[in-house]
């Protein structure tokens, strides 16, 4: 915690407060002149009192890195024909794309490019419309991509600087059918697909899937990653990364069976709301965190204050995060916390000696200081955690589940902020409830292999408490952090509300517009012949 205080506070000394600077710290980091409109875009930054550090915006350049090696006139091309289509033309956005009876997703990423819209230049945001991403590009043809990337990059001379699009007047004077790739389907282990991704020096390089889901999820013994110090987590990009954690093949829906299979190897242009780490989607703020609807924010409640909260954890969720079938649900990430949390199912692995079908309690040789080993760890879940599922499944096809399971009522939002102990796992992508529980004044506990937008501007063990996929550290973090009135709850207390205070000065709707617009005037110039040499530099003096 304390080297997280450290590292935030160091990283906002580089915050950038006038043009100059801003545009000055843009060309160190990115080795280019920034965009054309950054101007603009700095001045609406500084007019909502914005937290303007370049770091914060890394996401933008690792996402459009390969799409740089790419023909822009194919890329433009394949853009604006894409099934789903935020479009800006004359300053105006518009949606493209029948969504049927789909969820609203399109409608609010168009409602936020509009606020913007009459500053971009004309440009296309290709959506993806499913749950789960879909572009896993081989690690080979990732390397040689990002290579050409970075041997063509160059500063241009002031002189030689464009400041005018080649437009997309072409492409919308002539009609072009939907690129689709080649798609991966049901049939193949979506495991097996991504994990080509992987480097040749990452743990999980080559790896297959197992090929007996029936059995037990397997834990790794004795577990000590690169990620972790002492067994909590200390590297957040590192700890979601699954190829660094071969044993998440079997561990996490996802890599199992997704409810959703439709991936290319193939580069193609598409923007989302979250990814897998080895995914070459280009991330934009998940829609749910644009809504108002108070199933996924609580609204404008936040909650009581700390002292007036339960001293409990509670959690409440649908079965998602893949297919789980009779003979892999055992391998699910939201049955494996469920299950934990349950205190009649801790009580038998306590007192039988014996692991679950979902989880292992965590290792002593790892965790010495844990002190809740004395038999008794269920009786305290049993008074302390609040947890089930309000769904068993989204696809109404696991009636089996209710073998291992029993439906709870849900809990709005809302009632959740009145405890103070909120975990959040992946359902079938991201958990679309982190925004709302980091705005909370509860602490968020979270583990996922998705990255999102705001990754860069939240700092683990300042903002919320990081949790290792195989859930291994969640009885000695909450053995730790609710001891009542102790040294614990005053930590967990400062966490949470560092944590809410920082959600409402970096993860606000004006910041999530901002990071889109920044985001767009890049992909315009990546999208142009002319990428090269466009560029902003009125304020260089010449």
């Amino acid at each position: 915690m304390l080297d997280a205080r450290k590292r935030h506070e160091e990283t906002l000394t580089k915050r950038s407060t006038d043009l100059i600077t801003a545009a000055k710290t843009y060309r160190e980091r990115r080795g280019r002149h920034p965009p054309l409109g950054f101007d603009r875009w700095f001045q609406a930054a500084m007019d909502s009192d914005a937290i303007v550090v370049e770091d914060y915006f890394d996401r933008i350049y690792k996402d459009l890195a390969p799409y740089w090696a790419l023909d822009p006139q194919i890329l433009k091309r394949r853009a604006s024909s894409w099934h789903f289509v935020v479009r800006v033309r004359g300053g105006t956005a518009t949606m493209q794309g029948d969504v049927g009876d789909r969820v609203l997703w399109l409608e609010l990423w168009n409602a936020l490019v509009e606020e913007f819209a009459e500053h971009l230049p004309d440009v296309d945001m290709p959506i993806n419309y499913m749950d789960e991403s879909r572009i896993l590009v081989p690690f080979d043809i990732v390397a040689k991509l990002i290579d050409k990337e970075k041997k063509e990059r160059k500063m241009v001379d002031v002189k030689e600087v464009t400041a005018e699009f080649k437009g997309l007047k072409e492409i919308d004077e002539t009609s072009s059918e939907t690129y689709e790739p080649e798609w991966h389907g049901p049939k193949e282990q979506f495991w097996d697909v991504a994990v080509k991704t992987c480097g040749p020096n990452t743990p999980a390089y080559g790896v297959k899937q197992v090929a007996d889901l029936s059995q037990p999820s397997e834990f790794p013994q004795n577990y000590t990653p690169s990620y972790a110090y002492k067994g909590f987590i200390q590297n957040w990009t590192a700890a979601i990364d699954p190829c660094l954690q071969p044993h998440m093949r079997q561990l996490h829906g996802s890599f199992i069976e997704p409810i959703s299979l439709r991936s290319t190897e193939e580069l193609i242009p598409l923007f989302g709301g979250s990814k897998l780490p080895m995914n070459n989607e280009i991330l934009i703020p998940g829609a749910m965190y644009l809504t108002q609807k108070e199933f996924y924010s609580g609204g404008e409640s936040h909650g009581p204050t700390w002292v007036r909260k339960k001293t409990q954890l509670v959690w409440r969720g649908m079965g998602s995060g893949g297919r789980a079938k009779e003979h892999s649900w055992q391998h699910f990430q939201r049955h494996r916390l469920v299950d934990m949390l349950n205190g009649t199912s801790v009580s038998r692995a306590e007192a039988e000696g014996t692991r679950a079908m979902t989880f292992e309690l965590p290792s002593h040789e790892i965790y010495p200081d844990y002190r809740i080993k004395d038999g008794h760890l269920g009786e305290w879940l049993n008074t302390f955690a609040d947890a089930g599922f309000a769904k068993l499944c989204p696809y109404d096809e696991c009636e089996w589940l209710g073998t291992y399971f029993k439906t709870v009522e849900s809990v709005p939002m809302k009632t959740q902020y009145q405890y103070k102990f909120l975990p959040d796992v992946d359902g079938n992508s991201f958990s679309a409830r982190f925004r709302g529980f980091l705005r909370s004044t509860s602490l968020p506990l979270k583990a996922s292999v998705y990255a999102e937008w705001h990754d860069d501007r939240l700092v683990p063990w300042l903002h919320f408490v990081p949790l290792d996929n195989t859930l291994q550290d969640l009885f000695p973090v909450l053995d730790f952090f609710a001891d009542g009135d102790g040294p614990g709850d005053i930590a967990a207390r400062f966490i949470a509300e560092s944590g809410k205070d920082w959600a409402e000065a970096a993860l606000r709707r004006e910041d999530m517009r901002l990071y889109v617009w920044r985001l767009l005037l890049e992909w315009a110039r990546v999208c142009d012949e002319n990428r090269h040499t466009l560029g902003f530099v009125d304020d260089i003096q010449y």
